[in-house]
């Protein structure tokens, strides 16, 4: 079986390429994202593997139907990019639910005590033999209060990690985790309380700018913002402001709003276009990481495993248990229990 492999990078391909020999299928490997302009490159392939920032719309889903693919196999949790309802009955989409929410959480982790502690700022100044501690004063962690919002898989694993550090732990979700022993708020109170509000939940209509101009104003003065989820989760135009008013303390961003035109790609000798992240990495406690949370040798090895064992399943029996469909009418919690075909 022959797979069309879109926005494929270097560290995609070693543990892709020996899960297809395994298991006998061919991926071809291009460096271009999945649109309108590149869906032809799919053209003698079964399956497209894509990443968040591809394409999939109503337009790419029905060329790619024209051309003979079957799956759309997701090297990602996240979906916001594939237009899920357009695609039933014509495609079938798999995802990869929790390739390590251990990488994520930790990312989340170690870009807060980067920013509290100053730890980059102080890198650059040691390189200088600089060994001045005059604006590295940080705070302790211990005994302030973090905001989770989204207590899926990532999210209970940043409540371990907070606690860990002797934080107090409060949340929100729509949808809590019964018997989890999280104290969940709603998400006015979360803004309110939290010396430290981390994102990680998806992104949906619902949640799209969570965190606008009106919940900036509810914030604690000073609190940091930690989003390794999805970019859109966060108003960016609303956090600048927040940030030059003084009202956000810190931002820690691995993902940004219009990513998908500038992250992964090398643009150093560049003038960088975007002038929203253009201003926010200019600002002194602003941190940016391009989409990075997920990248370890562990969590890499599971996406290739996970999305090569989806693909197979859907192939050899029909279905598979990482399929997303509107037939029971919720994405992921499938009432069949994916036990049978959707369509």
């Amino acid at each position: 079986m022959k797979i069309a492999f879109f926005d494929a990078k270097p560290y995609d391909l070693p543990a892709f390429k020996a899960e297809g020999e395994k298991n006998g299928l061919e991926f071809i490997f291009y460096d271009t994202k999945l649109n309108i302009d590149t869906v032809a490159l799919a053209a003698g392939c079964k399956a497209v593997c894509v990443f968040v920032n591809d394409t999939v719309d109503s337009s790419v889903i029905d060329r790619l139907c024209d051309l003979g693919v079957k799956i759309v196999a997701l090297r990602c949790a996240g979906y916001n990019n594939v237009d899920l309802e357009h695609c039933f009955k014509k495609l079938h989409v798999v995802h990869v639910p929790a390739y390590s929410p251990y990488a994520v959480a930790e990312h989340a982790m170690a870009l807060l005590l980067t920013s509290i502690r100053r730890i980059h700022k102080a890198y650059i100044r040691t390189k200088d033999f600089n060994f001045s501690l005059s604006g590295l004063t940080g705070f302790d962690l211990h005994g302030k209060t973090a905001g989770i919002i989204g207590t899926g898989r990532i999210g209970r694993v940043f409540i371990d990690i907070c606690r860990g550090f002797g934080m107090n732990v409060i949340a929100y979700d729509k949808f809590p985790a019964e018997g989890a022993g999280i104290d969940y708020v709603s998400l006015d109170e979360l803004l309110e309380r939290s010396d430290v509000i981390s994102l990680h939940c998806p992104l949906t209509e619902e949640t799209h700018h969570l965190i606008d101009s009106s919940a900036i104003d509810r914030l604690k003065t000073g609190a940091v913002i930690i989003n390794t989820s999805r970019g859109a989760l966060i108003d960016a135009e609303a956090l600048l402001e927040g940030i030059k008013k003084r009202k956000v303390g810190a931002a820690c961003l691995d993902v940004y709003e219009e990513e998908s035109d500038v992250f992964f790609r090398d643009f150093s000798g560049h003038i960088m276009s975007d002038d929203t992240l253009a201003r926010l990495i200019s600002m002194p406690n602003v941190i940016v990481t391009s989409h990075q949370a997920f990248l370890t040798e562990e969590a890499l090895e599971n996406i290739a495993e996970t999305t090569v064992a989806n693909i197979l399943d859907l192939n050899e029996n029909g279905y598979c248990e990482n399929e997303l469909c509107y037939r029971c009418g919720k994405v992921e919690d499938c009432k069949k229990g994916r036990s049978g075909r959707c369509f």
